[in-house]
């Protein structure tokens, strides 16, 4: 059985004593260390070396959002779970476009927090189609006129096979959905989101959502 390290970060301690107990029981997870402000994470990564990083996105001094830029444009950076009270918030979508693998509401039950922490720590990032739309509604009031022709720009580097991966990417369909959507093998899917993030300078499939939202290809396939 694989461990995975997980650091908290919250400035309530009382938060923080409720997630420590609740992912501390579970036998595939170790607290490697707890922080209460942004501008200790960095430190506690160097020393305790975890996997994942569950971050609250708003503390008084340096809050989740701005960590999590940090911690992402690290070389072998640990992934990272936003906790958050909203579902459709500037801040959630500034620290998904940042590299967040994804968030999870505080008053989630326990089992799902777990389960986020494990998909993510696999390489799953942790948002349901249902979620995604909500999202990108929320975005479709944010400038998304200024990103578009940028977005467009950068989706028009791949190749017309990669760009329908990228699509089925941002419509929230797992690797599996995704080869019996377009007649491939999930490896050959695998191989495609490795190239796409590597072309497009991603971290991650919801920065590929994203991006394909930007774009406006999700609105041409009537999603």
């Amino acid at each position: 059985m694989t461990v995975i390290r997980l650091l908290l970060v919250d400035d309530d301690p009382l938060v923080r004593a409720g997630l420590s107990f609740m992912m501390g029981g579970a036998d595939d997870i170790e607290i490697v260390g707890e922080a209460a402000d942004g501008s200790e994470v960095a430190a506690l990564v160097d020393r305790t070396r975890p996997d994942v990083v569950l971050m609250d996105i708003r503390m008084p001094n340096v809050d989740g959002l701005t960590a999590t830029e940090q911690l992402r444009a690290r070389k072998d950076a640990p992934q990272v779970v936003v906790l958050t009270t909203f579902h459709a918030d500037d801040q959630v979508l500034r620290a998904l476009r940042a590299g967040a693998a994804g968030f999870v509401l505080k008053d989630t039950p326990p089992a799902e927090i777990l389960a986020a922490v494990r998909r993510v720590a696999a390489g799953d990032p942790v948002l349901s189609p249902t979620v995604t739309r909500q999202l990108m509604a929320h975005a479709a009031g944010s400038a998304l006129d200024t990103r578009r022709s940028g977005a467009r720009t950068r989706m028009a580097t791949l190749n017309d096979r990669e760009r329908e991966v990228a699509v089925a990417v941002g419509q929230g369909r797992a690797n599996a959905e995704i080869a019996t959507q377009l007649f491939m093998s999930v490896a050959t899917v695998k191989t495609h989101v490795s190239r796409i993030l590597a072309k497009l300078d991603l971290n991650n499939r919801v920065q590929i959502a994203l991006l394909t939202y930007d774009a406006g290809l999700l609105e041409e396939d009537g999603h």
